[in-house]
């Protein structure tokens, strides 16, 4: 009697040992679902940073683009008087000032003019307005630029009008 006893608290321990590695392999799984399912949130999460970030950044490039569009008539208005000349010295050397405050304040909103002359052209970034053959420049390199063009990191404000050789 006590050997069968023995026998049923054996096959008793086993049937215990099996449930419980049953509940511990389910655990396990759990686990390692619950795992991969948590990455997986924080690999979207990164992501969802990342995209948000860029959006954020085109969105302030946008909208500081739009504002510098503006003011370029104004720059080109400055740099023609300028250029014009005018016999009141204090007066050019004013308008001089305004000019440059106006590029400084561009400058550091990341503002930059187009290179053109002598540059090969680019209808990324410039506006063929006309071609003429000239001799001493290779195809498609600028000759000359009738208004300038400005970019903001990759985006182009306003592009740059010029005329193309060959």
């Amino acid at each position: 009697m006590v050997e069968e006893e023995k026998k049923e608290e054996k096959v008793e321990n086993k049937e215990v040992e099996k449930e419980e590695n049953s509940e511990l392999e389910k655990t396990k799984q759990e686990l390692d679902e619950i795992t991969d399912r948590l990455k997986r949130i924080m690999a979207e999460f990164e992501n969802f940073k990342k995209r948000s970030s860029k959006e954020r950044e085109n969105l302030y490039n946008s909208l500081v683009s739009d504002i510098v569009a503006s003011f370029l008539p104004v720059q080109d208005n400055l740099e023609k008087a300028i250029s014009t000349g005018t016999k009141d010295k204090a007066y050019e050397e004013g308008i001089k000032l305004v000019l440059k405050q106006l590029k400084d304040v561009l400058a550091y909103n990341g503002v930059k003019e187009i290179e053109t002359v002598g540059k090969e052209f680019d209808p990324e970034l410039h506006e063929a307005v006309s071609h003429v053959t000239d001799e001493k420049l290779g195809k498609n390199i600028i000759k000359e630029e009738f208004r300038k063009g400005y970019i903001i990191g990759t985006k182009v404000i306003r592009h740059s009008m010029v005329i193309v050789a060959n």
